[in-house]
């Protein structure tokens, strides 16, 4: 059925936490935000991922609030280290180190 110019499309808000189904599901969602090199999308994923899994549940593992866990992972929050090293602990990573790809020769 086609939609005429009176009829009204809507679509539901879309929720990257609703995809969130199996571990390598949040390995590949955080080595993708990682490799962005931004911390605004990468505290985004990490909130969206704790979400799919469940705040309550989190806080409670980190006895923390939930309240105290949705205020460091918002977009106005800036969370320590130690925070999103412990969320991440929690949902079963680590953060690791490795060299950069380089895309031109260093000069010695």
């Amino acid at each position: 059925m086609e939609a005429t110019a009176t009829e009204k499309t809507t679509f539901s808000k879309w929720d990257l936490a609703d995809y969130i189904n199996t571990k390598e599901d949040v390995e590949g969602i955080l080595e993708a935000a990682l490799e962005e090199n931004d911390t605004e999308l990468l505290l985004a994923v990490i909130n969206d991922i704790a979400h799919s899994k469940g705040i309550v549940q989190i806080s409670e593992e980190l006895n923390h609030s939930s309240e105290n866990l949705y205020g460091s992972l918002s977009k106005e929050s800036t969370p320590s280290f130690r925070a999103i090293v412990d969320v991440l602990n929690i949902l079963g990573f680590q953060l690791c180190v490795k060299p950069k790809m380089q895309t031109y020769e260093t000069v010695e």
